[in-house]
This record gives C-alpha cells, structure tokens and sequence, in this order.
C-alpha cells in the first residue's frame, strides 16, 4: 500500500537521532525520510542505520545527517505497484520512496496486517533466580512473578516475543517453580508452546541450555533474562544475527559516566594534555542473547557456566561473536527503585 501520508515519516537533516527514533516509533514504518525545505530526498534512515551509528560512537544527541544512508533505493512517482513490490522483494526492503521531478511523493510499503511472520526459533527465558535484592517481595513470590502494573514480569516478556511472531518458548526454572509453571502452564492461554527447563541447582544464566532437549528446533536460539523490560525489535535483532551470519549475537547498551576530575595525559613527568571531567562512553551486556545450534550445543547437562564465559570461549576460538547496541526501552529489575520505576514505566510505555 501507498502511504498517503509520507511527510509522516519526513526529518529534517539537522534533526536528532532521538527525534528520529521517536517517529520511527510513532509511524511504525521502520523507516524515515530525510528531506529538505522543498521536499528534496537527502537520504533514509531505518533502525539499522541507527545501530551502525552508535557503534561507530555516535550518540542519541548525534544528527540524522550523520548516519542517514544518502544514497537509497527510489522509484519514479508511476510506477506500477506490481513493479514496485517485485523490486522491494528483490532487494529484501519494506519500502521505498516515489520520486517525481526530483521531489519526494510518495512512499510505497509492503507492510500489510497479513505480512505477520512467524518464528520458529526456541526463545529461552531465564525465570530461576532467587531475586534478593527485592525481598522481602520475593520471600513468597519468584521475581518473574512479581507484577508490574496488572501482570507478571515475566507475561509482559512472553507478550513482548508473541506480538514479534514467536511462539516457541522454554522457560527456565528453579526458585518457587510451581507457582511460574501453574500461572503458564504449557502456553496454550497465549496460543503458544512453553516447556519448563528445571535447575536442580543453579548453574548460572549459560548452564540451562544444557539442559534443553533434543527435541529444540535447530535455529538461532533468543535467550533473556526474566527479569527485563524492554521494547527491543526482536524481529531486527534475530534478522541483523542471521545476515550478518553471526555464531553468536550480545545485545549491548550504551552507558556513559563523567570523571568528576580533570585528567592528566603525560609522557614520563611531562604534561602532554588534560581534558578536564572527560565522559567515557562504553557498551554494556543487555542480557539479551542470540546464540546458534552449534554454541548452545557446547553447553553440556548440568553444566555451570555464564553466558559471557560461553561468548569469552567462542571469541577466543575466533567465531564470529557480534553485538547488537540497543537504543530502545530496557530496564534490569533488579533493586527495588527499578521496580517502583517499572510500575510507571510499563503504563507510558504501553507494555501492560
């Protein structure tokens, strides 16, 4: 279909990418157009442009001109539809913009309610943690079970993989198990498949992949920690680890902190600059992991092992081990301010 309304999706170049992810998430589009005043095409910006420009250090602050792709893929105002979804299929894009006398008039998408895809992949949710930190909430109720606004941690997760086309789930557990595996059951309430993985001891957030059966589709596998909230695109992430052929995939944070000193560069007892109370900017693990057949298969049963020693394992063993930054809502419930944060956080978010 036609969207009749592309200066919807339009940005100016001097824009931020913050401005810019709050359209894309405004139109749905997955993509915006950068145009000047006369409604000249400068460039487009999807989310993977985005993620390739946090990783190249850009920041949220950073304008759209910085990580647009200027040179896009267009088509003549005209063109018969049938033309144009040939030409998206071909080159693998959900739309592309009409040109008529060098201004932008259109903008031709495939997205329709009945291209809803299905994944098959197993996505594995980690549920057996003891969460101390938020007791005493947790001394008669497993974290993943704790409810933020009207639903469990853990159903909001579930929810967030079903409404991207997953319906294939394991679940593992070792803390109060009954009361996750009777508030689930076998996912049938979802039109969904749930098996329970069961830790007899706690063999840290990598061992249970030991512990799946053999009855697991051989697919990339998603694994997340039970206990975050986040709009991640989970369709781009497992999307960005199949085409980049990844045998493993982090999904990253960006995290910055001011030293609240000025620091000193010196050559022996000589200055050679100082910049003073510097940002260091860093990558931080997510929690969130897609990792392949074959590594999820080192994991032997009962095994104790953390998913970033099972990364560490396979860099060293030069596979192909790629991060994914994530500029999308996430939050760790691990304290019990995260938690008071999350029951406000879930109503403006839409996630309840």
């Amino acid at each position: 279909m036609m969207s009749t309304s592309w200066k919807n999706t339009a940005i100016a170049p001097d824009s931020s990418i913050r401005d810019a992810l709050l359209l894309l998430d405004k139109e749905a589009l997955r993509i915006a157009l950068v145009v000047d005043t006369t409604d000249t095409l400068l460039g487009v910006l999807t989310d993977g442009d985005i993620r390739r420009g946090l990783l190249r250090n850009c920041t949220l602050q950073s304008t759209v001109s910085e990580v647009m792709n200027p040179s896009p893929l267009t088509a003549e105002y005209g063109t018969p539809r049938r033309e144009l979804v040939k030409l998206m299929t071909r080159k693998k894009l959900l739309s592309i913009p009409l040109i008529k006398a060098g201004k932008v008039v259109g903008l031709e998408t495939l997205q329709t309610a009945e291209d809803a895809v299905l994944y098959d992949n197993p996505v594995f949710l980690m549920a057996g943690g003891f969460g101390s930190r938020l007791k005493p909430l947790t001394d008669a109720c497993p974290k993943p079970m704790l409810k933020v606004g009207d639903k469990p941690i853990l159903e909001i997760a579930l929810n967030s993989f079903i409404r991207a086309g997953f319906h294939n789930f394991y679940i593992s557990l070792h803390y109060m198990p009954e009361q996750i595996q009777a508030y689930f059951g076998d996912g049938s309430r979802w039109n969904v498949s749930i098996t329970y993985i069961y830790e007899q001891e706690p063999l840290g957030t990598g061992g249970a992949l030991g512990l799946l059966p053999d009855s697991v589709p051989d697919l990339p596998l998603i694994l997340m920690n039970g206990d975050l909230l986040t709009t991640i695109d989970f369709e781009q992430l497992l999307q960005f680890h199949n085409k980049q052929q990844a045998d493993a995939t982090m999904c990253v944070r960006d995290y910055e902190y001011q030293i609240p000193f000025g620091v000193i560069n010196g050559e022996g007892n000589k200055v050679t600059g100082m910049v003073e109370k510097p940002i260091q900017r860093l990558f931080v693990n997510a929690g969130i992991y897609v990792v392949s057949p074959a590594v999820r298969k080192q994991v032997k049963a009962n095994q104790r092992i953390d998913m970033p020693t099972l990364l560490e394992q396979n860099i060293g063993n030069d596979k192909n081990v790629l991060m994914f930054p994530i500029h999308e809502y996430w939050l760790d419930i691990g304290r019990m301010d995260d938690y008071q944060r999350a029951q406000i956080d879930v109503i403006n978010l839409g996630l309840h």
